[in-house]
């Protein structure tokens, strides 16, 4: 039988109300002939009381400890949705990471999947079993611990099962009933895309849209599983939500799919630096080691063998970069006269398949934001996407600007 993987978001699994309504799609399937491996995650805010208790009971937590705990909360999720499909006379058990078993790493709150062995799950399949709910977000180390693999890692849970299984597709129920050209609150105009390419929808993830967890877009563009995005909370029809699949079934779109924004960046800037070989090196790698997420980076022109280094980064993560350039200075591995960081900055992307073959993409954007009398401070590029740091205060208006621009509220 043709195996589906559905995945039901916090929000979707909320309350015993919305537990139910999500069973009743997944009941649906099983109608249709599929046997349904379903990953759910905690209902909507356990997961930040358990890391608040958490928290409380011990500031310097030990993460095995950690991970044992806020784990528990889509192990009640999956404990329930067994519970209400075994009502509806649906044969259904629930599954915890360990039971499967989900391999991982043992980077406990941040682990990475190695590999999901199927013939537990397709023993019980073949014993009449019609569906498995897994607990989302979880595995088990080698040492034989609970893992976890960090907030939103329910979405690659879900599509490490679709590749798994080779299931026929992966559909991800959220609060959302798809994925837009940019976000509907900031502007009105915001058109529901059919379809999109993984390498759009991977960019826009890593640039800020919020729909999908960024590992869960790289795992189904590798395995090319094939991703719907739909809404939890309207009727169903065959073609509701946003297929994300390879851009040769996608037969037209237009040059620019969406515009990304992300509110929480930083621009720190590295003043007076030495010139020489390897200095990037060292300025990134202490960056890297003390955790800081480094985006965008721009060398300024040397002048008498001293330079700038500006680069991007969340801005939760300026005083760890302050703290591990200080350290760099202290130790003398780095020489620089100041470190500058500027926390009221906001990136604005645009991002289309189409940018790979029309010229022209970028000069609109930049006349656009001019013509806005918006400031571009930092400008990186790549095939299928260019973005800038602006003041954020600017924010909205550029995105509703650039939106307006490429016309993104009509379809190709």
């Amino acid at each position: 039988m043709p195996v589906l993987v559905m995945k039901f978001g916090g929000t979707s699994v909320a309350t015993l109300d919305r537990i139910r309504r999500a069973a009743k799609r997944v009941g649906v399937e099983v109608a249709k002939g599929y046997e349904v491996i379903v990953i759910v995650s905690a209902m909507s805010g356990k997961t930040n009381e358990l890391v608040g208790w958490v928290n409380e009971t011990s500031p310097m937590y030990d993460a095995r400890e950690y991970d044992a705990i806020v784990s528990s909360g889509e192990n009640v999720t999956a404990g329930l949705m067994a519970l209400t499909l075994q009502e509806m006379d649906v044969p259904a058990r629930s599954w915890q990471g360990w039971q499967v078993p989900v391999k991982t790493t043992s980077a406990h709150s941040a682990a990475r999947i190695e590999e999901i062995p199927t013939d537990n799950i397709n023993a019980k399949f073949a014993q009449g079993m019609k569906v498995a709910i897994v607990a989302g977000f979880q595995g088990v180390s080698p040492e034989g611990r609970i893992t976890t693999l960090g907030r939103g890692g329910s979405d690659t849970t879900a599509v490490a099962f679709a590749a798994a299984f080779e299931a026929e597709r992966c559909d991800i129920y959220t609060d959302v009933d798809g994925v837009y050209t940019t976000d509907p609150r900031v502007e009105a105009k915001a058109r529901k895309l059919d379809k999109i390419s993984f390498e759009e929808m991977l960019e826009l993830a890593s640039l800020g849209a919020k729909v999908l967890q960024t590992r869960s877009v790289e795992l189904a563009m590798r395995y090319k599983v094939k991703l719907r995005v739909l809404s939890s909370f309207e009727e169903q029809t065959d073609d509701a939500g946003t297929l994300v699949c390879d851009e040769e079934e996608i037969m037209e779109s237009n040059v620019v799919a969406g515009v990304a924004f992300s509110r929480e960046e930083a621009k720190m800037t590295l003043v007076s630096v030495a010139d020489r070989p390897g200095i990037a090196a060292l300025i990134f790698t202490a960056l890297s080691d003390a955790g800081v997420n480094v985006d965008m980076i721009v060398q300024n022109i040397s002048e008498e063998g001293r330079t700038d280094m500006t680069w991007s980064c969340p801005v939760d993560q300026v005083a760890r970069a302050k703290q591990a350039m200080d350290d760099a200075k202290s130790s003398e591995v780095i020489n620089y006269s100041d470190l500058l960081a500027d926390t009221d900055v906001a990136k604005v992307s645009v991002v289309g398949i189409g940018m790979r073959s029309h010229t022209g993409v970028a000069a609109k954007m930049f006349q656009v934001l001019s013509n806005e009398g918006i400031n571009i401070q930092v400008i990186t590029t790549s095939e299928i996407k260019i973005s800038v740091l602006i003041n954020r205060k600017y924010m909205e208006l550029a995105v509703q600007a650039l939106h307006d621009a490429f016309e993104l509220d009509k379809a190709a």
